[in-house]
């Protein structure tokens, strides 16, 4: 090569001219082995030595068996589970969604304690339940804003 290789090592396979240029037949190589044959594994290894098994697994397979199981999972503090329930029925019975507020903060307190799982759910059932509450709330003032507006000009009226 005439000039440096470039950054990163890369070689220029137009610029050898040992190598076909496209529309060129590649060369022949009269070789009795394949180029592209994976290595044999043992060779030169000592061979094995006839006898009888014993009842262990011969050296290199592995025993027979099941895999091991995975760690366990976390169990779900059921407190979240009933929080989460409660918090989604309020949308059809307002009375439960502070209720189910209430017990995702309890069940937020259990679960950072005991390390169980669910903190996804009272963290739901947390924002749902408060959330509905505050709906349910200003659906009440408003219904007293207009008893009040009602009775108000009712009096005003002779």
């Amino acid at each position: 090569m005439t000039y440096p290789p470039p950054p990163g090592g890369w070689h220029d396979p137009s610029a050898d001219p040992t190598l076909p240029v496209s529309g060129q037949p590649i060369p022949v190589q009269p070789t009795g082995k394949d180029p592209y044959a994976p290595a044999d594994p043992y060779a030169g290894a000592i061979p094995a030595q006839a006898g009888p098994v014993g009842p262990y697994a011969a050296a290199g397979y592995p025993a027979a068996g099941y895999p091991g199981y995975g760690p366990p999972v976390a169990k779900t503090n059921s407190m979240a589970i009933a929080a989460l329930v409660l918090s989604l029925v309020g949308f059809a019975s307002c009375i439960t969604a502070p209720v189910g507020a209430i017990l995702g903060h309890v069940a937020m307190k259990q679960i950072h304690q005991t390390g169980e799982g669910g903190e996804g759910m009272a963290k739901a059932a947390i924002i749902v339940g408060w959330i509905l509450t505050g709906l349910l709330a200003l659906v009440i003032a408003f219904y007293v804003v207009i008893i009040v507006l009602a009775v108000a000009d009712a009096s005003t009226k002779p």
